[in-house]
């Protein structure tokens, strides 16, 4: 194991949500950059077997690794399941996970695992093996009811959506299968540069129901074009230098870059300094 390695057990982190457009790709990929950057092994799983968009960004990183004898991740991306009932293909999606996620486990001291943006069989084995699971959520209300939902009048927060009821069974699952408990962090993502009535209520929002659900808030990733542009070339902002990016490095540049650390600093990850 690498140099870093501070204990005998791998952690996992599941970037995880029921809706798409979060950022949950970039979350994760940004994740694995940072931990390989710092010399930890690191293993990347996509269990969206649909969309792929994790598997998609690290093909496009390996090929510019390549070009630049960069330490890349060890990427598991499982197969659909084929069968005739719902119980055969769900025994076909854990006898494919457990293998990908043990074999993961024994050559990483990091696994990074992303999830598609819809409830599935997969996603609900991933998040119950979570030892940390960030969702990210977009500063709005669309995306606070993923969570909880909302009185229309009074903006008073109600009862626990469906996706929280589901990291809530899986936190019973993983206590019960190995009294492992999950960090749960939701992500603000897109955030606004300028305050606004509307962010204020959603974060106040966010801190009521947090303690209501034992989760953490971060903030995360604001709004910015560089984002889109970096997967083709399977870049991350950690990556990026003038050279790579063919023009001057900008201010919203080395923000962009002080968001991640600051993100990696507030997850807390096990012996990970910043």
């Amino acid at each position: 194991m690498s140099e870093n390695k501070i204990t005998d057990r791998t952690h996992v982190i599941v970037v995880g949500n029921e809706k798409g457009g979060a950022g949950k790709t970039t979350t994760a990929m940004h994740l694995a950059a940072f931990l390989l950057g710092k010399g930890y092994k690191v293993g990347t799983l996509d269990l969206d077997i649909r969309q792929q968009s994790f598997t998609r960004y690290v093909e496009n990183r390996v090929r510019w690794g390549d070009r630049r004898k960069t330490p890349l991740s060890e990427h598991v991306v499982l197969e659909p399941a084929t069968g005739d009932t719902v119980a055969e293909l769900r025994r076909q999606d854990q006898d494919m996970f457990a293998s990908a996620m043990g074999h993961l486990r024994a050559t990483s001291d990091f696994v990074v695992v992303d999830c598609p943006g819809a409830d599935s069989y997969l996603s609900r084995l991933g998040h119950a093996t979570a030892d940390t699971l960030i969702s990210p959520i977009n500063d709005s209300f669309v995306d606070f009811d993923l969570l909880a939902h909302v009185d229309p009048d009074t903006l008073e927060v109600g009862t626990p959506s469906i996706y929280s009821d589901m990291v809530w069974e899986c936190r019973k699952a993983r206590m019960q299968a190995d009294q492992g408990m999950i960090d749960w962090v939701v992500m603000k993502n897109r955030t606004s540069h300028l305050f606004a009535r509307n962010r204020e209520r959603v974060e106040t929002a966010l801190n009521i129901l947090s303690k209501r659900l034992g989760f953490r808030v971060v903030t995360g990733l604001s709004e910015r074009v560089i984002f889109r542009e970096m997967f083709p070339a399977g870049l991350t902002l950690l990556d990026l230098t003038e050279n790579e990016a063919n023009a001057n490095l900008t201010m919203s540049h080395v923000a962009a870059r002080a968001e991640i650390r600051n993100i990696i600093k507030e997850l807390q990850l096990p012996g990970v300094q910043v």
